[in-house]
């Protein structure tokens, strides 16, 4: 199993950024679509439950939304009361998110920035949270490192993901309805970004929670039933392999 590496072994694929960065910047629009179709369905509650479930103190909190996109979850906690930043290392994904909070009248602090290099300060945010990112990074052990720096003393990292590159490697991306907006150029670009990054070849979520122990967290536990109760139905914001939940507390 890979286990994270040491800092002198990371250095900075400029080329995979680059790629995983020009994708998601071209997607952004189709993905505020999808984005605004589940703030709107049922999916809205059900995500909503599941995050408050582990969170609690609304008015005091600070959480960061890390990989934001159009900002799902940024907006779903903002509504709840609860003090926001969301990151994306995308520009248009940041506009996007942006205008959805206003169209909303949220306050949300929607940031450039990569996920693998933050700019705040250490022990910033009580919670961290994140959704279908960190299959997209070139160092992941880097970036829950960064994670756990900014995070207070006992803070909370939720992280959901899924083994995506696994399943797509041997059935393609043809099929899934969270891809119907794609374009056949999208889909053989995001195939190729799959087989750019180390971590579509690590087993998950076993992985992670090697990681951040390393790291230092005690307490580390990964859910692989929690998509079943997150996507009720077969729909366009569910997926046909198994999502999982990475739940940290740091030291």
């Amino acid at each position: 199993m890979a286990v994270c590496p040491e800092r002198n072994s990371w250095e900075e694929p400029a080329l995979i950024k680059g790629k995983v960065k020009e994708y998601w910047n071209e997607r952004a629009d189709s993905f505020r679509v999808q984005r605004e179709a589940e703030l709107k369905s049922g999916q809205h509650k059900i995500w909503e439950q599941e995050l408050l479930s582990h969170l609690t103190g609304k008015d005091s909190l600070k959480i960061l939304d890390v990989g934001c996109g159009c900002g799902f979850f940024s907006l779903l906690l903002a509504e709840n009361g609860y003090r926001v930043t969301g990151i994306d290392l995308t520009e248009n994904m940041i506009l996007e998110g942006r205008q959805m909070a206003a169209q909303r009248g949220m306050e949300v602090a929607f940031l450039q920035m990569d996920a693998e290099n933050l700019l705040f300060a250490d022990e910033t945010f009580d919670a961290i949270v994140s959704r279908n990112l960190t299959w997209t990074l070139p160092h992941p052990a880097r970036a829950y490192e960064e994670w756990l720096r900014i995070l207070k003393p006992g803070g909370l990292l939720l992280n959901y993901d899924a083994e995506h590159a696994r399943y797509h490697f041997s059935r393609g991306l043809e099929g899934e309805k969270a891809h119907e907006m794609l374009s056949r150029g999208q889909m053989e670009e995001c195939m190729e970004i799959y087989g750019m990054l180390p971590i579509s070849g690590w087993k998950r979520p076993d992985w992670d929670t090697v990681c951040l122990r390393q790291l230092g967290c005690a307490k580390v536990e990964a859910d692989q039933t929690i998509g079943k109760r997150l996507f009720l139905h077969e729909d366009q914001f569910s997926t046909p392999y198994p999502v999982f939940r990475i739940k940290a507390v740091k030291e």
